[in-house]
């Protein structure tokens, strides 16, 4: 992919939340609108609307796979599926394995308004995982 991890902290930087900074960065190269994806992940930051979830740039990071891996074949559903879940998988460990954790609950060590170093760490490293998947 041509978009980078620089392109996903930029939109952090510019408040996009993180599941919003990730996805957003690969929307051209996927065929997707930015404004679309923008306004699909709006709730998905700050792990999954505030719940401190799963962590809003892992969210983007597995949204960001999907749509690459998937034949989009809706008539047949299985296509690519299963191939899909296991590059998830990988992605997962990978995120885990940089971060220790894939919840906002204990990724999130800072409090106060975005962009949270904390958070830029994990927009980085989801973007990161998925540059390194090509």
């Amino acid at each position: 992919m041509k978009a980078t991890k620089k392109d996903a902290v930029a939109r952090f930087e510019k408040m996009y939340n993180c599941c919003q900074a990730v996805i957003c960065a690969y929307c051209e190269e996927l065929g997707m609108k930015e404004e679309d994806a923008f306004r699909l992940t709006e709730g998905f930051g700050s792990g999954m609307g505030g719940l401190k979830d799963t962590c809003g740039a892992v969210t983007g990071m597995f949204m960001t796979i999907g749509l690459k891996n998937s034949a989009g074949k809706m008539d047949e559903p299985f296509a690519t599926k299963m191939d899909t879940y296991q590059k998830l998988l990988e992605a997962a460990e990978k995120f885990k394995e940089k971060n220790g954790s894939l919840y906002c609950r204990d990724l999130k060590t800072e409090d106060g308004p975005q962009p949270l170093p904390c958070c830029m760490k994990c927009v980085e490293d989801a973007a990161q995982i998925i540059d390194e998947m090509e």
